[in-house]
């Protein structure tokens, strides 16, 4: 089937609490009408099993992006023929550390999971001095190895630290030892997975006084185990200071806008559909002349094929596509 009269669609956040959130979503990106609220993660495109977006304006206001991508896959590509949808994006708010975990590749999690892998990437929206985060490994290492810092609780002696700004992108493929340092705000796009590997977690216990579920042997059957080195994937081009490409792989396409100094900007859809999530500011986007509103925290779904979108006011958003790199 396909549906007709689409539309910029304004997605209603899925919110996502755990022992590490904050309240940064929650009075800073107003995710909730109680700014002390306590909020790990919203996602702010979800169509999966653990979440999926509800659209909040025009005509197909109070049905879901699913709802959707069921009835036409075109929403996505012309060409998509997945039952899956190809992309989850989210804010993340660190108050604490988050474990140190790992997320396993397209086949490993087909065969263990019935899911997508996970390949992502962060954005560092904010963070407090000194904040860090783990990337990779520090040294090249056996399973024997790792798994004898983990029998002997030493296993943070095996991970590469790394101090972070505002601003900062972070690739992380699947397989990469990773983990997000208390103090840090960050958009996330990843593939459609919730699968998540944990290696440590700092001796905590859940609400009900339980440790935290580890996955020691998943985690060590994916995990590269080389001493990792970091390539920031940013390309900035002066001759378009506003625009900012932040991470390019098979999976997605990543940018982001500053329209600070600009009066607009253009969005086609021509091939893929467009995820866009406001960092700051706000602004209209106008598309066969109705305006919608966006503010700093709101996020919107153009579905493929719509053109001569409008993006105009104060505003700095990410733009994240589907990848044309086979």
């Amino acid at each position: 089937m396909c549906i007709k009269n689409l539309y910029p669609l304004k997605l209603k956040p899925v919110l996502k609490d755990a022992i590490w959130g904050g309240n940064r979503l929650a009075s800073e990106y107003k995710k909730s009408d109680n700014p002390n609220k306590k909020i790990a993660e919203s996602w702010e495109l979800t169509v999966h099993k653990n979440g999926v977006n509800i659209i909040e304006n025009g005509e197909y206001a109070n049905q879901t992006i699913e709802d959707l991508f069921k009835l036409d896959k075109s929403i996505v590509s012309p060409d998509y023929k997945s039952d899956k949808f190809p992309i989850l994006i989210k804010f993340i708010d660190a108050e604490q550390n988050l474990s140190v975990q790992v997320h396993p590749d397209d086949e490993y999690a087909k065969k263990h999971e019935n899911e997508f892998g996970k390949t992502e990437m962060w954005y560092i929206i904010d963070c407090k001095p000194g904040a860090k985060i783990v990337y990779g490994l520090n040294n090249n290492y056996t399973r024997e190895d790792l798994q004898n810092l983990i029998d002997n609780n030493k296993f943070e002696n095996c991970l590469n630290y790394i101090e972070v700004k505002r601003g900062d992108v972070y690739f992380i493929p699947a397989g990469l030892v990773h983990a997000i340092g208390e103090g840090i705000l960050i958009a996330e796009i990843q593939q459609n997975s919730d699968t998540t590997y944990r290696f440590y977690d700092y001796s905590r216990v859940d609400t009900n006084g339980n440790p935290r579920e580890l996955h020691i042997d998943k985690a060590l059957d994916v995990c590269i185990k080389t001493k990792t080195e970091y390539v920031n994937p940013k390309i900035k081009d002066d001759k378009i200071p506003w625009l900012e490409v932040l991470s390019q792989c098979e999976y997605f396409f990543v940018s982001r806008f500053d329209l600070k100094t600009l009066k607009k900007t253009n969005i086609n859809c021509p091939g893929y559909f467009c995820s866009v999530i406001c960092l700051d500011g706000k602004g209209e986007i106008i598309y066969k002349n109705k305006k919608y509103k966006i503010i700093k925290g709101d996020s919107y779904f153009f579905p493929a094929g719509i053109n001569n979108i409008k993006i105009t006011g104060s505003i700095e958003f990410i733009l994240t596509t589907l990848s044309n790199i086979k």
